[in-house]
């Protein structure tokens, strides 16, 4: 018989990751499966069960190939021709670098209200510093996972 949790009984753990050469894709769905709650055995599909993840170092994360110049992000005004586009690059000129992260991140959660909440609990900062010292977060480390998650120059 399946034990399904109830909203009392869900633990959040809180996570950190050091964006530094990361690549984004593959940062991106580790996140996902952490926020959603997959990485737990009491994974239930229609409740948000996920920890919270912390990335630092936004800013020095990486794109494989030309993606950091040719791949396209499309949003929509509502209005006649008001199709917008942004590259990686130009949203890391307009000093939102953890933009194309997040937008990563959301494509891979479900759509809805369930998957906004769980997208709540990803915080994106530029730098070392965090304000979520206090949470005592669990360092994870991208390149122990597996050796492509990270660029090497």
């Amino acid at each position: 018989m399946t034990k399904f949790l109830k909203s009392g009984e869900l633990t959040s753990k809180w996570f950190e990751i050091d964006a530094k050469n990361a690549v984004v894709g593959r940062l991106a769905s580790i996140i996902a499966m952490i926020v959603r709650g997959k990485n737990k055995t009491t994974y239930t599909p229609n409740m948000d069960d996920g920890d919270f993840v912390i990335v630092k170092n936004i800013e020095q994360v990486k794109f494989t190939g030309k993606k950091f110049k040719d791949k396209k992000y499309y949003k929509h005004t509502n209005h006649p021709g008001g199709i917008k586009e942004m590259t990686p690059e130009k949203l890391l000129e307009k000093n939102k670098p953890g933009e194309s992260l997040k937008l990563a991140v959301k494509r891979m959660l479900p759509g809805g209200v369930l998957g906004r909440k769980q997208l709540t609990k990803l915080k994106i900062y530029t730098g070392e510093d965090h304000p979520h010292g206090a949470q005592n977060p669990k360092v994870l480390d991208l390149g122990k996972l597996n050796s492509k998650n990270l660029i090497r120059n």
